[in-house]
């Protein structure tokens, strides 16, 4: 990469707000941090976003609790003015089979993976309507297009995620000139149009 390809990509976000779940750590963490590194205004909501660093804005969040997550996004939209980028990254992982394992597990996988990116994305929708830019990032697992038997929850949660940028897809691009993106461990997939 050149200087000016370097320079240029330092500031390819600025003005821009992005949103980014199960952002205190891991795959969160360097996403929101490399949205900082490139210009934009970014906040991660958290269970515990106690250790988020600056300039980073920590919202406490609970996927699994739609008040929460409301309260959350309000809270970026009234600091930040609005919101362009929500990624959804909160996840759980679990172990077992189909059969080893009670629905309970079951549930709590699926609350946290799938219908936590359902209302992130439902709280998210009018600040995201009103940018001028905006996307939608749902990272999912791999495991998604694959098969292996000791870690049905996450092939079921992921495999669920992936119809759900789908559905998002439908809910936003199509009517409100957005981007949807699927992240399967590093390789994207785009659904709609860049804008």
């Amino acid at each position: 990469m050149n200087d000016a390809t370097t320079n240029a990509l330092a500031n390819d976000f600025a003005g821009l707000t992005a949103v980014v779940t199960g952002g205190a750590s891991g795959i969160g963490a360097a996403t929101a941090a490399l949205f900082a590194a490139r210009g934009a205004r970014v906040a991660v909501l958290d269970l515990d976003p106690g250790g988020v660093p600056g300039p980073l804005l920590g919202v406490r969040a609970d996927v699994t609790d739609g008040d929460s997550v409301t309260a959350a996004v309000n809270e970026v939209v009234a600091a930040f003015g609005g919101i362009n980028i929500l990624v959804n990254n909160a996840g759980i992982g679990a172990a077992g089979t189909v059969e080893a394992n009670d629905l309970d597990e079951w549930r709590r996988v699926l609350d946290v993976n799938l219908l936590g990116l359902v209302r992130t994305t439902r709280a998210a929708l009018p600040a995201l309507r009103r940018a001028s830019s905006a996307a939608v990032v749902n990272v999912c697992s791999i495991v998604a297009t694959v098969a292996l038997p000791s870690i049905a929850y996450v092939i079921g949660s992921s495999t669920a995620s992936l119809a759900a940028a789908f559905a998002a897809a439908a809910l936003i691009i199509f009517r409100h000139r957005s981007n949807v993106v699927r992240l399967l461990d590093g390789t994207e997939r785009r659904l709609g149009v860049r804008t």
